[in-house]
């Protein structure tokens, strides 16, 4: 496994490159914002340590361009601990966010829990289809009426989730769990940002017969009905 860490202090690249080493990742490193894009381009790493305070280009930036072409796993940390900045992180794609200062442990730990959730077994990889829906785990795409959505992983894995137990509610604590882990550090607001995000790509198609439905006061149900109208 691959870890990009991209930070423009040098010190806390050299802590976080010693702990990766320990726990047998490679690691390539970046220390400003336009470096790390091309340093991801040229060695595709399988996570990144991104910082949000930046040179050049913010970590959020940086979020932004890698999610138009790719799903990898991306770690945001910042010095700046404002739920707003927690949530648009989240919402442009962040798989997780941490605060500095920060336990080097605690980094690898959330490492190890995201690449876990990411390495499905063989045998579990399905193709799941309902009216123009297709979800595909084989190569982590979804398509409405034969058309490519742009989706990240983890609102492939909430769509797969809600889609596959039709009609049964999931509160948010569930999906949190299930989809992060019990070992994320994080609250509900988590997952509705994520359905948030998930429900404005879904809109832009025609989908008659099926909705993400909230279910107040309890959490979310991937709904089917000839009456569901967006």
């Amino acid at each position: 496994m691959k870890v990009l860490i991209v930070d423009d202090n040098k010190q806390i690249i050299s802590i976080l490159e010693a702990y990766a080493k320990k726990e047998g990742y490679q690691t390539v490193i970046a220390v400003d914002g336009q470096e790390a894009l091309d340093v991801f381009q040229r060695e595709r790493p399988d996570i990144i340590l991104l910082d949000v305070m930046m040179p050049k280009i913010d970590g959020f930036e940086v979020c932004r361009v890698i999610r138009k072409t790719s799903n990898v796993p991306i770690i945001m940390i910042t010095a700046r601990g404002e739920d707003f900045e927690k949530i648009m992180g989240l919402e442009i794609g962040a798989d997780d966010y941490i605060v500095k200062p920060f336990s080097p442990g605690e980094i690898m730990a959330r490492i190890k829990a995201i690449l876990r959730r990411i390495q499905p077994k063989t045998e579990n990889l399905q193709v799941f289809s309902y009216d123009n829906l297709q979800i595909n785990l084989v190569d982590y795409t979804v398509s409405i009426n034969n058309k490519v959505l742009s989706l990240t992983k983890k609102e492939i894995e909430i769509l797969w989730t809600l889609a596959t137990k039709k009609d049964r509610v999931f509160s948010r604590d569930m999906l949190l769990n299930k989809l992060w882990g019990y070992d994320y550090i994080g609250d509900s607001r988590t997952v509705d940002s994520h359905i948030k995000r998930l429900r404005a790509k879904l809109e832009k198609y025609p989908h008659g017969k099926w909705e993400i439905k909230t279910i107040w006061g309890v959490g979310y149900k991937f709904e089917v009905s000839d009456d569901v109208k967006q």
